[in-house]
């Protein structure tokens, strides 16, 4: 039997502290990375579905996951970003 290492997309969210004179000074020192982490405030939200792999370029496998009962749509194979077979 084949071992798989298996990438999947996932939404979670993390808290970090700001020192600014307004919420958007706050807001654009986080996106230049001035914030700092807050410790263990990493949450799980949800498996990140709207992304994954490009079923236009995993055709065979999105048929089989299909085959085998997984709902896969026109676009992606919700939520994974790679697969690759392992020792």
């Amino acid at each position: 039997m084949a071992r798989y290492e298996i990438e999947q997309y996932e939404l979670h969210v993390s808290k970090f502290h700001v020192e600014a004179a307004s919420e958007s000074e706050a807001v654009a020192k986080l996106f230049d990375g001035m914030g700092e982490a807050i410790d263990n405030s990493l949450e799980f939200i949800e498996v990140a579905e709207d992304f994954g792999l490009p079923v236009e370029e995993y055709q065979e496998l999105a048929e089989e996951l299909r085959k085998g009962g997984i709902v896969i749509g026109d676009d992606v194979i919700p939520s994974i970003r790679r697969i690759i077979e392992v020792p």
